[in-house]
């Protein structure tokens, strides 16, 4: 088991498989490197790939404090810059699309090559001026109420959140495996990243990066409505943006030969 140490001091677990043109893999929120266990193994017969467990998730320290966004892409920095990579193709599911997003915010474009997004809008919250919100934490009231539910009842939620990301219901195996990995991010953690995630707005930034990048969008997610997703490759300047037909939130997970294909290609054309 590979870690290394944040310049904080916090003990992070990361994975390198394969080699060749290195990429770098996020999960979303609550979840886990094991999320991507349907694409690393292809993945990483054509590139090096990267994972990383955020803090307080997976199999990184359960440190109580620091759980904010910018605090999160400085500690994807501390493991870029440990690893000694470069031209990396950084790709962030969900939650880790909004990290890579303060990622780039905050360092430009160090050590990377490439962007991905995997079905991540650019705000949570819904309001006069944004309609496409995460379904179901789309305002402060809900917020308060996943909050509860994640305080009172984590293996629930946890539950909950299995179903949510996936359009074809899993089955009972795979279920609990989504829940018992969600359920390694204490419920402290969840909360208080979840809160600073939720009052983010990246709309001004986005238009902003300059880097090639790829937009996965799901067309069946329950998570957020296609189009907040799609507003993202909508304005990212040159972006290309693929739509997943028979998908939820995961599509990486339910159409997983058609993710691994599009990424693999992506990554190769802009290292060509």
């Amino acid at each position: 088991m590979a870690t290394f140490k944040t310049n904080d001091g916090v003990e992070i677990f990361y994975d390198v498989q394969g080699e060749g043109n290195p990429l770098f893999m996020l999960p979303g929120w609550t979840c886990t490197t094991k999320f991507w266990r349907k694409n690393v193994p292809e993945l990483s017969k054509r590139f090096k790939v990267i994972c990383m467990d955020m803090r307080g998730h997976g199999q990184s320290e359960k440190v109580m404090y620091s759980h904010r966004i910018s605090r999160y892409a400085m500690d994807i920095k501390n493991l870029l810059d440990y690893l000694d990579v470069t031209d990396v193709t950084v790709l962030g599911w969900s939650m880790g699309a909004s990290i890579l997003w303060s990622y780039i915010e905050l360092f430009g474009n160090h050590r990377l090559k490439g962007l991905v997004c995997v079905d991540q809008a650019p705000l949570q919250y819904t309001g006069p001026d944004w309609a496409w919100g995460q379904k179901g934490c789309y305002d402060v009231e809900m917020f308060i109420r996943l909050c509860y539910d994640i305080k009172y009842n984590p293996r629930g939620a946890a539950e909950g959140l299995a179903s949510a990301c996936l359009y074809h219901t899993p089955d009972e195996k795979d279920a609990k495996f989504i829940a018992d990995e969600i359920s390694k991010c204490p419920p402290y953690v969840r909360i208080e990243i979840m809160r600073d995630h939720t009052n983010l707005d990246w709309r001004d930034f986005i238009p902003h990066i300059k880097l090639p990048a790829l937009v996965c969008v799901a067309k069946h997610s329950n998570v957020f409505p296609w189009q907040g997703s799609a507003w993202v490759g909508e304005n990212i300047p040159g972006a290309q943006i693929e739509f997943f037909e028979n998908s939820g939130h995961m599509l990486f997970w339910e159409e997983p030969e058609k993710f691994n294909k599009v990424v693999g290609d992506f990554v190769e054309k802009i290292n060509a």
